[in-house]
């Protein structure tokens, strides 16, 4: 998916909501243990429920790889079951040497056929650029999202570590921006850090963030546009857990859209006051 078909996709919606499929088998109904596939039969029920709602889903890869060969298994069926038109996220938070590199592009870029991944920059250049420099996923309009500024409590260990000049998530947007631009590369800022968007958005004003944070997390979805939007509205905000667990009975996929309904009911507010 390119940049003008996410927008587009936001303005019909009225929504820059990403769902996050953190899908963790102990949590879901316990009646679904009884299907062949519980976490894919899940996912199916949350998506059918909330496709209309947002325009994004960002599976956690993590909960899939624990369950083995069967995991992987579901998560091929979920992203195979998820409308063409929603943008989806491989939350893997991958970053190594550029060989291996190589080979986590392909994974999630072809055998997966995610349309972006999540990326940590902490090995620089040549682990970052794999996902980017292929003439197919140029063409394909894939996308990396780097890990600029996160929202757990370890983020102040490193990413504020400052040389007298800038801090070291600082220094991340601007080296990234020499490997990709707004229509490949999109960065993570997590919401309960709403004031600090302020600064990011002076360093890639026109670029995508995916804000993960808003609902369970604690972070302000009004406090996360203040700071922001921008023109093309720029964000993709997550919520998973307040969406996905909203209920744990047979009516769990219904208590999911109202949950997905009360955060896109306020984004659309908050578009309509900027005029989007």
């Amino acid at each position: 998916m390119n940049k003008k078909e996410l927008i587009n996709q936001i303005k019909q919606k009225q929504s820059f909501l990403c769902i996050g499929l953190d899908t963790d088998i102990t949590k879901i109904p316990q009646y679904l243990l009884k299907e062949d596939d519980p976490i894919f039969e899940f996912n199916k029920q949350i998506i059918d429920a909330t496709k209309d709602l947002c325009v994004a889903y960002k599976p956690n890869i993590a909960f899939y790889e624990t369950m083995g060969a069967k995991g992987w298994e579901s998560l091929q069926k979920t992203i195979d079951y998820i409308p063409n038109e929603i943008f989806t996220i491989a939350d893997a938070k991958r970053g190594d040497i550029g060989n291996t590199s190589k080979m986590y592009a392909k994974a999630f870029f072809e055998t997966l056929n995610f349309d972006s991944i999540t990326v940590a920059p902490y090995m620089g250049e040549d682990s970052v650029k794999p996902f980017l420099d292929s003439d197919n996923y140029r063409n394909d309009n894939k996308w990396v999202i780097l890990l600029a500024l996160t929202s757990n409590k370890g983020a102040d260990d490193f990413q504020f570590f400052d040389n007298g000049e800038k801090k070291l998530f600082q220094q991340v947007l601007e080296q990234s921006k020499q490997w990709g631009n707004d229509e490949n590369l999109m960065y993570v800022v997590g919401a309960t850090r709403p004031e600090m968007l302020k600064e990011i958005r002076k360093i890639v004003p026109n670029s995508f963030l995916l804000v993960p944070g808003v609902g369970a997390q604690g972070g302000s979805l009004q406090e996360v546009c203040k700071y922001g939007l921008n023109n093309d509205v720029g964000l993709l905000v997550n919520s998973s857990r307040g969406i996905i667990y909203a209920g744990n009975d047979e009516n769990f996929a219904t208590s999911a859209r109202n949950a997905a309904l009360s955060i896109q009911t306020e984004m659309a507010s908050l578009l309509s006051e900027i005029g989007n």
